[in-house]
């Protein structure tokens, strides 16, 4: 119950996060969800796209530093506490979360944030048992 995230490392200098969405654009690649955290002179570009091995294999292409890391898409209430549940599922196991951040997409009232842990699989297992939807990759391109 995976999802690909695609990892893009740019030198912090004008240009570099649209020299990257063109290429996507060029390939016809959607982004369903990006988070941007960046120091002084670098940053980490996060993605789920909907078609990530050919994502990866053109942003290489282009000569950007890419990897890719699962990562677990999470359907929360939209409504306060609906985050919160999801965390204290993890917080419970003690599952640390190294960092999250939402989709662009929505499901009806629901909304998706994408969750990087230390155990994904112990994750996966703890969420689904307390009645948490987690999606695929597929899933997601089908909203």
């Amino acid at each position: 119950m995976f999802v690909k995230q695609i990892s893009v490392f740019l030198e912090n200098k004008p240009g570099k996060l649209y020299q990257v969405t063109e290429v996507l654009k060029k390939h016809n690649i959607d982004i369903s969800a990006i988070s941007v955290a960046d120091t002084t002179e670098f940053g980490i570009v996060r993605m789920i796209v909907d078609k990530p091995d050919l994502a990866v294999a053109a942003i290489k292409e282009a000569k950007f530093p890419v990897s890719t890391t699962d990562v677990l898409a999470v359907e929360v209430s939209d409504k306060p506490g609906g985050l919160n549940y999801a965390l204290k599922v993890l917080n419970d196991a003690n599952i640390s979360v190294e960092y999250l951040y939402s989709f662009i997409k929505r499901n009806g009232d629901k909304a998706l944030i994408l969750f990087r842990v230390e155990n994904p699989s112990e994750a996966t297992e703890v969420l689904q048992a307390a009645g948490v939807k987690l999606y695929t990759n597929e899933e997601i391109n089908s909203l």
